[in-house]
């Protein structure tokens, strides 16, 4: 089991950056599946950025693509997320994902929010 706990959210204006940061404990984040979801009022949770475990490439939502990057600290057992070029469209709570390669069991974080706004 792996409890995760996510920060860096705030307010930031159109444009600008910001890094969240997802850290794991419990478990080594080198046996999971990791990703960001985001999720506005009213709407589905939808798939941002995702990083397998082994092997594979990471993806991107069409819609992040060249402005966001997912990366992961396996000595920190932390997992990133950085974002550039904000949009006010980007405004959401960002959640994170891990999902056990072996087991298939999912975890999530408790969100954080950003919000884009001039």
């Amino acid at each position: 089991q792996v409890h995760l706990v996510e920060s860096g959210g705030g307010l930031v204006q159109p444009g600008g950056s910001l890094r969240l940061s997802c850290v794991a404990s419990g478990s080594s984040l080198s046996n999971y599946d990791v990703a960001w979801h985001r999720q506005t009022p009213g709407k589905q949770r939808e798939m941002v950025a995702h990083d397998p475990s082994v092997g594979g490439r990471t993806g991107y939502a069409d819609s992040v693509k060249g402005r966001f990057t997912i990366s992961r600290d396996n000595a920190k057992n932390t997992v990133y997320l950085q974002m550039n070029s904000l949009k006010p469209e980007d405004t959401a709570v960002y959640y994170c994902l891990a999902i056990n390669d072996r087991t298939g069991y999912d975890y999530w974080g408790q969100g954080t929010q950003v919000t884009v706004s001039s």
